[in-house]
């Protein structure tokens, strides 16, 4: 769909206001891998762009996903030395979009407008991070500890959810849900007091620090924490849908968690969550993704099952409460965005 007032050529079928769009497509987000993204090209999706992301030499290349010739998709094609080839008629594209070759007619001068168009591509904790359009006034978020040696790295299959991208930020962000959606993986019902804690802006967005008593080890490893230990958890955020987490574990343990929800659409998103600490290395992996993947599953039935679907910022659509500070400020930093005022994704 065109825009009539500006040039913005908006995504087909586009589940987004196209001022909500304007707002969050310079942003950087996650769209897949690194380690899927290897001899054959992917297909992912942001903010309804269908996109095709592919390696070469170069590194990796991300584009529209669409061959200009006759409108396929091109991720149903094959990376052939540096080039993209569109399986339909074997159009070679180079990593900067250029299309290179036209098999059926080698000799031919090959027009300009045969080019893809493309978009920036940062690899970094693990993940590819591209942004629609107007990346360069806004930083990646910061996760350092993954390319720090004294941390492990771990990371989870994403999460898909069939839910807005900030239903399920505010959800990450919010302390008060601990004792009742995660009773079973970590957090207590006889401890659901939230105590005071401050919200502060910052050049990104936003920073929390909480500190209370009720412990981030699993149910099977509650021994473990001392019984007069106070959990600091600091939550900072990276407008609009990027949040870390840091932990403070006993004797100077660290566990930091990178939560990005990547907008797929207007109410689908898909959540990459690397995670590090600098504890327990020497231990097996599996238990730490499976309680990771049981506390992803107890947010998920939540996030789901949330009316409306969207994240009202008219801050008098529904009640809040003193726990719920994190989340006014991010509602209001989501405003400032210039986000619609009633509802957005």
């Amino acid at each position: 769909m065109i825009s009539t007032t500006r040039s913005t050529i908006y995504p087909k079928d586009c589940t987004f206001a196209h001022s909500d769009w304007d707002a969050l497509a310079p942003f950087w987000y996650p769209i897949a891998f690194s380690h899927e993204v290897n001899d054959r090209p992917i297909a992912t999706k942001l903010l309804d762009q269908r996109l095709v992301v592919w390696r070469t030499s170069a590194g990796v290349s991300i584009a529209n996903d669409i061959c200009l010739h006759r409108g396929i998709p091109l991720s149903m094609g094959f990376v052939e030395g540096d080039n993209l080839v569109c399986k339909y008629h074997g159009f070679h594209y180079a990593n900067d979009g250029r299309c290179v070759l036209v098999p059926a007619d080698p000799e031919s001068s090959i027009p300009a407008k045969l080019c893809l168009k493309t978009y920036p591509a940062i690899e970094a904790y693990g993940l590819v991070w591209t942004s629609l359009g107007g990346s360069e006034n806004y930083p990646l978020p910061d996760f350092h500890e993954w390319d720090d040696p004294d941390y492990q790295q771990i990371l989870p299959e994403a999460v898909n959810l069939n839910a807005a991208a900030g239903r399920q930020m505010e959800g990450f962000l919010d302390v008060a849900h601990f004792a009742w959606v995660h009773n079973k993986s970590f957090g207590d019902r006889n401890n659901p007091n939230v105590p005071r804690y401050e919200v502060a802006k910052t050049p990104t967005g936003l920073r929390a620090e909480y500190l209370s008593s009720v412990s981030n080890f699993p149910k099977a490893m509650q021994d473990r924490a001392p019984a007069d230990f106070q959990w600091l958890r600091i939550f900072e955020v990276f407008f609009p849908f990027t949040a870390r987490l840091t932990v403070h574990f006993p004797n100077a343990g660290r566990l930091c968690i990178l939560n990005a929800a990547s907008p797929v659409s207007a109410r689908k998103t898909r959540v990459f969550c690397p995670i590090c600490r600098n504890f327990d290395r020497e231990m097996p992996l599996e238990p730490v993704y499976e309680f990771n993947y049981q506390v992803f599953a107890e947010d998920k039935e939540i996030v789901e099952a949330q009316y409306p679907e969207d994240l009202p910022l008219e801050l008098r659509a529904e009640s809040h409460i003193r726990a719920d500070q994190t989340s006014i400020a991010y509602r209001k930093g989501l405003s400032a965005l210039g986000l619609g005022a009633i509802y957005t994704a």
